[in-house]
């Protein structure tokens, strides 16, 4: 698994109608983020807001945007055109709604809880292409409460469960589910989606 990139922006870009386009914003892909509990990754437009405490911070899958590009025959999209705080490869990321998860990419884990989907929107169909904003339910991603405090690098990802979250009773049920639940290949197909023969 790995973080591939971040989309940090202290403004929001998608205002009004869709069809006027976003506003223009500054939008950065640092090499890493500094996370805050409870207030979300310093310097982004969602930090501090009381609104979005539960959802501070937002993930999706790189594969699950490829894949929508492949099933709607265009040009593979840049990740930031979502604007997902974090792109990953080879995370099942619909996997980790509902449960508190830790991120470790080299500085030691940052505690993160899995809260709502981050739904897709009318502006996918804008910024990414016509037909995206169907083709994303289900795989947009998941918006995150920041629990912990720490820092993560864009590169090799460590993903564990805290031992004493409500998902598993012990270590030993945590390490056999991490298995079991976080399937790299579901990656792309997210929830509610059954896998295509290839």
């Amino acid at each position: 698994m790995r973080i591939e990139r971040f989309v940090v922006s202290p403004r929001h870009a998608f205002e009004g109608r869709p069809a006027d386009g976003p506003t223009p914003v500054d939008t950065f892909s640092p090499e890493s983020i500094e996370l805050r509990a409870g207030h979300g990754v310093v310097g982004d437009r969602y930090a501090g807001g009381r609104a979005h405490r539960d959802a501070a911070l937002t993930i999706v899958a790189a594969e699950a945007l490829e894949a929508v590009a492949d099933e709607l025959g265009v040009p593979r999209f840049d990740p930031a055109l979502a604007r997902r705080t974090i792109v990953t490869r080879g995370l099942d990321v619909e996997a980790l709604r509902g449960t508190d998860v830790l991120l470790d990419s080299g500085d030691g884990p940052v505690l993160l809880g899995g809260r709502r989907p981050a739904a897709p929107c009318a502006w996918m169909d804008a910024v990414l292409a016509p037909g995206a904003h169907a083709a994303l339910r289900g795989r947009a991603g998941v918006r995150f409460a920041v629990l912990g405090s720490g820092t993560l690098r864009v590169g090799p990802l460590a993903v564990t469960f805290p031992p004493d979250g409500s998902l598993f009773d012990d270590a030993s049920d945590a390490l056999r589910g991490t298995h079991l639940r976080l399937d790299p290949a579901r990656a792309a197909v997210g929830t509610h989606r059954s896998r295509r023969p290839a």
